[in-house]
């Protein structure tokens, strides 16, 4: 990410891209475990401490998207440059189009996508981005709000088969409008709000240690609070109640991605704020280190590899005949394999070539429409 705001911010801020190798590699085992029918497959220390990343990961790799914008824009926005807002948000429109029809090619091949979620958080976001920081606080707080209302007042099953995890009529209007604003995997109603979240980090000067320390503090604080809370309350509610009963408990004040209620989003956006602010520290203090080097190109090539982890990575476990009823010990060591692969492409590539090949692409798509 570059900011246009000061010849000292353009300046690549080396711990957003170790930040965004994590969330990466977080992604990758969440999806490898999923695929590969490992969630329960393990000792119950494992399951719960692997399963602490569903949702942190891409929950991370968005508010990482929304600090970006805000890097983006932070010249424009500073100088009130009305034809630069206008640039900039036909440069975000064109991206967020290009990740949208990607997204939604992909999604055959894996309806988990994130990418078709992406691109419409990020058009959204180039109707916002000249929003005041209250304002964005203020849209955060709703999309949070708004969700909790929604699940109460439409029916949140409607089109999933939970067994299988297939979604019916997705490729109907009704049904991926339904899928891709409500019951997603990534809904954009709430899952906009870490973008937005992201969008009020990036406006933060990450460069000051100490509001690096505030920020991790406040992230790590939220996130132990929220799951703490979510814990409490789930013990208490479900003493004594049918199954039926504590199965909706756990879905209204859990901290599971689906449904995305409040206590997600806050240990979500929580955890993605202690993990961010830790890797700028990182980066901060060893930025000329050798060993940091293949991890912030394998941040820069995160597109690349996000699609790399489902063609390659998932495509050779189904060629193995390895997907199903897996151990999670499998997952996680077919997880290690891809990304200690991903590392090692991420830095010969970069020693070479500016940007991943599927960077590229969508650069050269947009730069080609937008001609």
């Amino acid at each position: 990410m570059r900011s246009e705001c000061t010849p000292s911010l353009q300046k690549r801020i080396v711990g957003y891209d170790l930040a965004r190798a994590l969330a990466v590699f977080g992604m990758v085992v969440v999806n490898f475990k999923i695929v590969l029918g490992a969630e329960h497959h393990g000792p119950a220390w494992l399951v719960h401490l692997v399963g602490l990343l569903s949702g942190r990961a891409a929950a991370t790799f968005v508010v990482l998207a929304g600090i970006g914008i805000s890097l983006i824009c932070r010249k424009a926005l500073s100088l009130n440059d009305r034809e630069g807002m206008a640039r900039n948000r036909r440069t975000l429109l064109k991206r967020s189009l290009f990740l949208f029809v990607v997204g939604l090619a992909y999604t055959p091949v894996w309806p988990a996508d994130i990418l078709h979620f992406y691109g419409v958080y990020i058009a959204l976001a180039a109707f916002l981005i000249a929003l005041s920081t209250r304002q964005l606080w203020v849209c955060c707080g709703a999309g949070t709000l708004l969700f909790p209302v929604m699940f109460f007042t439409l029916n949140y099953d409607q089109g999933w088969n939970w067994e299988t995890l297939d979604y019916a009529g997705f490729w109907t209007s009704a049904g991926m409008v339904r899928n891709l604003f409500f019951n997603g995997f990534h809904p954009v109603i709430p899952w906009v709000v870490f973008l937005l979240f992201g969008m009020v980090i990036g406006r933060q000067d990450m460069g000051d240690s100490g509001i690096r320390r505030r920020i991790f503090a406040w992230g790590l604080g939220v996130a132990v609070v929220a799951e703490s809370v979510s814990w409490l309350l789930i013990r208490v509610l479900s003493s004594g109640a049918n199954l039926a009963d504590q199965e909706a408990i756990v879905a209204i004040f859990g901290t599971e991605p689906m449904p995305p209620m409040p206590l997600y989003l806050l240990a979500g956006g929580g955890a993605a704020c202690a993990i961010i602010a830790a890797s700028v520290e990182v980066g901060e203090r060893f930025k000329d280190a050798a060993w940091l080097r293949p991890f912030a190109a394998t941040g820069q090539l995160a597109l690349t590899l996000y699609v790399a982890h489902v063609v390659i990575g998932m495509g050779t476990l189904e060629a193995m005949g390895r997907l199903n009823d897996q151990s999670l010990v499998f997952a996680l060591g077919a997880s290690f394999v891809f990304c200690l692969a991903g590392i090692i492409f991420a830095h010969f590539w970069r020693s070479r070539f500016k940007r991943g090949p599927v960077e590229v692409m969508m650069r050269a798509v947009c730069e080609r429409s937008g001609r």
